[in-house]
């Protein structure tokens, strides 16, 4: 038998099962899915979401509870979700108004014994960039002492120094100096 006869086959049977597909496609339409049915129930046999409401009174749901509480690391109302201790031209000690940051963060950590830290020392981008790296670890250093002072474990923290590297404001002026002379305290998965 000649080879040629195969291609013809194929042709009809690729036919014939698109003739079957439109087939089904013009079929009418089934009948449509009766409506769900309707629970009957008696007053007072509601979920735990009713209980306790009268006939004819409409329960109510407390919207206010949380189910689930939110992390006081990103709780915009909980100090621990600042990170930013800034610093003026030059310096490194840790400003009176920050220690009560750097506390709630010691005390976290404590309670937490599980959890590191990477603190991360920055610098405004006067100075050259030798004089800035060190700057920024004598920075991130000094946050790292006042948290060991505080009772934290060594192993929970780490000091680096980004130099000038890592601008929060890339300006050229105070206003934006200001906010790049600073240590960043950041927790796993910030870093």
């Amino acid at each position: 038998m000649p080879k040629n006869w195969i291609a013809p086959i194929h042709a009809l049977a690729l036919a014939a099962a698109a003739g079957l597909i439109l087939a089904g496609c013009a079929a009418s339409p089934t009948q449509e899915q009766s409506p769900a049915g309707v629970e009957e129930r008696k007053p007072g046999e509601g979920g735990p979401e009713t209980r306790g409401a009268k006939p004819g009174q409409v329960p109510t749901i407390d919207l206010t509870s949380k189910k689930q509480a939110a992390s006081p690391l990103t709780d915009p109302n909980n100090i621990l979700s600042k990170r930013s201790i800034y610093y003026d031209f030059d310096q490194y000690d840790v400003k009176d108004e920050y220690r009560p940051l750097v506390e709630a963060h010691a005390k976290y950590l404590r309670d937490h014994p599980d959890v590191k830290v990477l603190i991360q020392g920055n610098t405004d981008e006067r100075g050259s960039r030798e004089y800035n790296v060190g700057l920024g670890q004598r920075r991130s250093d000094g946050v790292k002492k006042m948290l060991l002072l505080l009772g934290v474990k060594e192993s929970q923290i780490e000091a680096v120094s980004l130099g000038e590297e890592k601008p929060k404001d890339p300006g050229h002026d105070e206003q934006a100096w200001s906010q790049n002379r600073r240590c960043d305290i950041l927790y796993p998965g910030e870093y």
